[in-house]
């Protein structure tokens, strides 16, 4: 029983040791998973690390440019831009992680119901499926706000809306290429439940892949909730948004320039770190593009 337990620990060191062997050779993972830990830790200690209160008016020294007391200026109300852009950074964490849990989780049951169901259980939830993502986001997401009205809530209830179908139909691809295999078969003949078939088998072979499509999914998210914002019709003010950063800096960007990079540089870091590391966790864990070391 010792040795059995013992090679089984072996066995799981080396995989995490091929794992990071992996991922240490790609230098683009690592700056993406550099770039991924500094938005989450910056977002999660966001209240110690800003050093104004970000909704604070200081109209005495608006729309100062950067210096030792504003690294990023500040916008056309006095606020300090460093702080809103901090503070915006966990608002667009909280909108992306809680819309693509949700998202993500709602896409899987449905899938799994398409895949593994029979054919007009499958073709009702493909109707549903197209139907949504037949409606651009943007408009879908004006229609929305047009009835409930702009707040956090309702870019986390447009952008889960919109990203059902796209996890619901990977997962229905993928159960129903799963669904005939023999070993699927073997457990039906000998009893088990579709509960059982669904998620002890067939949902461990789906939820990886997943997961990296999913973390690559986070930039859009942002992107969604900064373009509303830049609209107008996303977050509220004063709560500070990287949308919003762009859209005081739009007015004055012949004099004041830095209030759209202090918005733009973000978004951009975050596509690039969430893209980066998503793609080389699909390398490593996809048979097809991973190499041996």
């Amino acid at each position: 029983m010792e040795t059995t337990n013992t090679s089984t620990i072996r066995a799981k060191k080396s995989e995490l040791y091929i794992f990071i062997a992996r991922f240490a050779r790609d230098p683009l993972g690592l700056f993406g998973l550099i770039l991924v830990l500094l938005m989450v830790l910056s977002a999660i200690f966001a209240t110690w690390i800003v050093p104004y209160d970000p909704i604070a008016l200081d109209i005495m020294h608006r729309l100062e440019p950067p210096s030792m007391e504003h690294i990023m200026g500040t916008d056309q109300l006095g606020r300090d831009v460093f702080s809103r852009v901090i503070m915006g950074g966990r608002i667009a964490l909280k909108v992306a992680l809680i819309s693509i849990s949700v998202a993500l989780s709602c896409g899987l049951l449905l899938g799994l119901i398409a895949g593994y169901g029979s054919v007009w259980v499958d073709r009702l939830m493909i109707t549903f499926f197209d139907t949504i993502r037949s409606f651009p986001t943007i408009i879908f997401a004006l229609a929305i706000v047009t009835l409930v009205g702009p707040s956090l809530n309702t870019i986390i209830l447009v952008v889960i809306i919109t990203t059902i179908p796209v996890y619901g139909r990977i997962v229905r691809a993928q159960a129903q290429s799963m669904k005939n295999n023999e070993f699927i078969l073997a457990e039906r003949a000998m009893g088990a439940g579709v509960p059982r078939i669904l998620l002890v088998h067939m949902l461990p072979n789906i939820i990886g892949p997943l997961l990296i499509i999913a973390s690559m999914d986070i930039p859009a998210v942002v992107t969604i909730e900064a373009g509303l914002s830049f609209l107008g019709v996303g977050i509220r003010p004063p709560t500070p948004s990287w949308g919003s950063i762009l859209n005081d800096g739009y007015s004055f960007i012949r004099n004041t320039p830095w209030l759209i990079i202090a918005g733009g540089i973000p978004l951009i870091l975050t596509t690039l770190g969430f893209t980066f590391l998503g793609e080389s966790l699909r390398d490593i864990f996809d048979p097809k593009l991973s190499k041996d070391i």
